[in-house]
Formats: C-alpha cells, structure tokens, sequence
C-alpha cells in the first residue's frame, strides 16, 4: 500500500507545482500579449484603411463571425475584423472598405491552413488577398478559389463577405 501511495503523492505534487508555476507565468504574460495584439490591430487599420487618420469601434449588432467594426475618420469608410472556418480551423482578416463599398485592401490576422496549400490562401504573402482589391459586395465572389484548397478559399470568401455585411449595417446605423 505504501509503495503506490508515495508515488501518487510525488506525482500529484510536481503537478500542482508545475501548475503553479504556469499560472504565473500566464498571469505575467497576458497583458504583454493582449497590448500586442492591440498594437498590431491598429497598424493592420492603418494598413487596410490608409486615408483614415484615426478609428472610432462601433457598437452595433454584428452579423455572427464579424468580431469588430472601426468607423475611419473624414468618412473614409470602415475597417471590419471578421472571421470564417476554414480546413485547419478560424481564417480571421482586417477588411478596409471604402465609403463608396470598395475594398481597399484585405489583410490575414491568423490562421492555421495546411502549410503549402491552404496557405497559399491565407498568407499575406501569397497575395491571394491582393485579389479582393477594388471589389465591391456585387462582384467580390468573382474571385477563383486556388487549386486544391478550395475550403480555405471558400473560408476567406465567406470571411470577406461577412465584413460587406457588417459595412451595411454600420452605414444603416451610422448614416
């Protein structure tokens, strides 16, 4: 009996230390981590809505998968985050869209397509993204899926069109 009690002991205590241990470091790193992401999502503003000098979040009812919608300032439109499933799992973008309903430009926040091939769509270097440039609601689902990852391709379409999406609702509720 003593022989499988002490083992268990041992173990359960380099658990609860171990445990211990990554709780604080989560506890440290956590708002160094979240001030990042802050800081890297207002360069991706910046990036896709380049007129804008400055973004004001809105709060309004969002379509299911749009996660933010930021108002740039002298109208020049509206930078939506949103988000879709692809095959690895959520592809999240930054929309910037134009007040006249154009895309400015399309940015990938995260993903975790298959190296190589759903990557191809969801790199920002890949420049699958480049496609959507100029696109408006009317003409966005024109663009090619790339061979063999239409389910990453069809993701970040659905991604995009959830964010024309939210640009009608925040012009409806913001005029």
């Amino acid at each position: 009996m003593k022989d499988i009690i002490k083992p268990i002991l041992v173990l359960a205590s380099i658990c609860l230390v171990v445990t211990t241990i990554l709780a604080c470091v989560n506890s440290i790193t956590a708002p160094i981590i979240k001030a990042a992401e802050e800081k890297n999502a207002a360069l991706a503003r910046s990036e896709v809505l380049r007129k804008a000098k400055s973004f004001e979040q809105l709060n309004i009812n969002l379509p299911d998968g749009v996660t933010a919608v930021f108002r740039g300032s002298d109208n020049s439109g509206y930078v939506i985050m949103s988000q879709a499933k692809g095959y690895g799992g959520d592809i999240k973008i930054i929309c910037g869209i134009r007040s006249d309903g154009s895309i400015e430009k399309v940015k990938t926040l995260s993903h975790n397509e298959t190296s190589g091939i759903g990557s191809k769509v969801a790199d920002n270097k890949s420049g699958y993204n480049q496609n959507y440039t100029g696109k408006s609601a009317d003409n966005y689902t024109e663009v090619d899926a790339v061979s063999g990852a239409t389910i990453s391709s069809k993701a970040y379409k659905k991604a995009v069109g959830l964010a024309f999406d939210a640009f009608q609702t925040a012009k409806e509720a913001n005029p």
